[in-house]
């Protein structure tokens, strides 16, 4: 998460959307950059709503525009399961090395969820309490209107780093499998679906 006080700006760090180089490459223009533990790096925006929103708003004595990306949900998850198959992580209960992508997404919409598909969803992390919690929400693989938008706001020319990267992976999917999918993910493909190219969503 950056926030921008003079530009009056927040950057919300959905998961798995680039953030990481986002960070890199505006950390310093930022009064306050929070880059770990995940969780605050994270922060959704259900909580930047109920406890930074009134902290930064009362201080500055103005609102903030807040701002996120938001990933293709099954490329989104397919990114998640392409991360958990690193080495590092092997012998872990977040591991997907045993697993197939059908095998992970089952994990996913399996109740209790697998461990190694707890990783919650885009369209809760930028809830917010009446509805979408950003005032502007970009599509990660538009990532070009998001950069223009910032360049715009902070005045500045943005070059972001490729860092980060899932290893590949295969993603083949039955037709069923797909479908299950969509519905149980219906509310994130619909937001998905919303998205414009300034960051209103429909």
């Amino acid at each position: 998460m950056l926030i921008f006080w003079e530009e009056r700006l927040v950057v919300l760090a959905t998961p798995k959307t680039g953030s990481t180089a986002i960070e890199i490459a505006l950390e310093s223009l930022a009064c306050m950059s929070v880059a770990r533990p995940p969780a605050l790096k994270h922060t959704p925006a259900y909580r930047y709503e109920r406890f930074l929103k009134p902290y930064l708003e009362r201080s500055a004595g103005a609102s903030f525009t807040v701002v996120a990306l938001m990933r293709e949900p099954l490329a989104w998850l397919g990114s998640w399961y392409r991360f958990r198959q690193r080495d590092d992580i092997r012998d872990t209960p977040q591991s997907t090395h045993h697993l197939d992508f059908n095998g992970f997404l089952t994990g996913y919409m399996a109740r209790p969820r697998a461990e190694f598909a707890d990783i919650g969803s885009q369209a809760r992390f930028l809830q917010g309490k009446n509805g979408l919690g950003v005032d502007r929400l970009f599509r990660y693989e538009d990532i070009g209107s998001f950069v223009t938008f910032l360049e715009d706001r902070l005045n500045c020319v943005i070059e972001l780093p490729v860092v980060n990267v899932s290893p590949p992976g295969v993603l083949d999917l039955p037709d069923e499998t797909r479908a299950r999918i969509q519905t149980y993910c219906a509310e994130d493909f619909r937001l998905y679906a919303g998205i414009t190219p300034t960051g209103r969503v429909d």
